[in-house]
């Protein structure tokens, strides 16, 4: 029997850092951009933000929760400039980017999987790392194979060797979006021209994605166990078709679950985080899946952003010559982010602690300080030995100067 689907989702995340130097006019080309809106928090409309995240981090990820009313009149009224000036100073700001209405499209040619996509969003960090989300869902869904083979499909529509793979392309359909590229094409718009070359994969997006399966196939009688093998796939991206015990490897198998609930199944790859659940509870298709795009998405994104902005200084550290920019940007990223928890919520500290080990970011921070600590040491140095020199420098001048007194008191 063909495994059902009850109801699915998935966001697709793309990657990108912005020159520092080049952030305000970043800034300034989205607030020019009539399909970008800045997003505004608001307590009441985002409730379950404001509760589930701990209140500095809460101002770090969502600065805007503190403007009033009469702060977003005001701001509304500045000139796109000061508007940039301003926001380049929040950690973070977010935007919203209206497609006007829900696109849709068909995956294959001839049996597609139609599909739409209803929300992309901007997160961008006052550091230069930032994020576009797209959230796609599969219409008049039935088979749990048509989500392997979609993103399996979608991730690699950036990638410059799509056309190379042994599927079918995404096709699609409407006038909006004709074909696959203009898809990229909205992609590349959002990044623009401000970006520089990083050490991550740019053709791949990360997949952050929703299943509730039908119960008939998980439930009292019928245990996970059964079904596990289209879990891995779905957590390592891979189309239905996919032979585990032929192609995938005992070490590619190592997904790392997370399974403290009779039946919910978080999964974590290099690729992928995946909430699987079964329909036999209703908290799995009503609050969960609000929760888990709404809320935790956030916790992810915050977590991708440790990781890439630990990379991007380490590799700075590298080559620099000068500590004083780079001792501040450390220890403001270990103040404000690293050393900050993130929430109380109970599904929030075990998924944010799996992200975690899954992206290796503890080994990633304490990378990070050893080259911060032999770039300060170097840099001690290189001032000892300067102030050596002047010290000398000093002594020489005082030495011919006694002489030259001593000289002419002698004459």
């Amino acid at each position: 029997m063909e495994l059902k689907t009850r109801y699915q989702y998935t966001y697709f995340i793309y990657p990108y850092i912005i020159e520092q130097n080049k952030y305000s006019k970043y800034l300034q080309n989205l607030l020019r951009n009539k399909k970008c809106k800045l997003r505004i928090f608001e307590k009441q409309k985002d409730l379950d933000i404001y509760n589930k995240f701990l209140p500095k981090v809460r101002r770090f990820m969502f600065p805007t929760f503190d403007f009033s009313e009469n702060k977003r009149k005001k701001f509304k009224e500045l000139d796109v400039g000061l508007q940039a000036t301003i926001l380049q100073k929040y950690p973070c700001t977010i935007f919203e980017y209206n497609l006007g209405k829900n696109a849709q499209g068909k995956a294959g040619r001839n049996n597609g999987i139609f599909f739409k996509i209803e929300k992309i969003e901007i997160i961008c960090f006052y550091t230069g790392e930032c994020f576009i989300l797209l959230k796609t869902a599969i219409e008049d869904l039935e088979q749990f194979d048509d989500v392997l083979n979609f993103n399996y499909k979608f991730k690699d529509i950036k990638s410059e060797f799509i056309s190379m793979k042994q599927f079918d392309n995404i096709k699609i359909q409407t006038s909006e979006f004709d074909d696959i590229k203009k898809i990229t094409d909205i992609v590349d718009e959002i990044v623009g021209s401000y970006t520089r070359n990083i050490n991550i994969d740019t053709n791949k997006f990360l997949t952050y994605s929703y299943s509730c399966i039908d119960q008939e196939h998980w439930n009292k009688n019928k245990n996970f166990e059964n079904i596990k093998h289209q879990f891995y796939k779905y957590t390592n991206v891979l189309p239905s078709n996919y032979n585990l015990n032929v192609e995938f490897s005992k070490e590619d198998r190592k997904i790392d679950i997370l399974d403290k609930w009779e039946y919910i199944k978080f999964g974590f790859s290099n690729q992928a985080t995946t909430l699987f659940t079964s329909g036999v509870d209703t908290f799995n298709y009503t609050k969960l899946p609000f929760l888990y795009e709404k809320v935790y998405i956030y916790m992810y994104i915050l977590q991708l952003y440790k990781k890439i902005y630990m990379q991007t200084l380490i590799d700075q550290y590298k080559s620099a010559t000068k500590a004083t920019k780079l001792r501040k940007e450390f220890l403001n990223f270990t103040h404000n982010v690293w050393l900050q928890d993130i929430t109380t919520d109970n599904i929030g500290e075990l998924l944010t602690k799996s992200w975690s080990e899954n992206l290796e970011l503890d080994k990633l921070y304490w990378k990070l300080k050893n080259e911060y600590d032999i770039l300060y040491k170097e840099s001690n140095i290189e001032k000892t030995a300067k102030s050596n020199k002047i010290i000398m420098l000093v002594l020489i001048i005082s030495l011919i100067l006694n002489i030259i007194n001593f000289v002419v008191l002698l004459s």
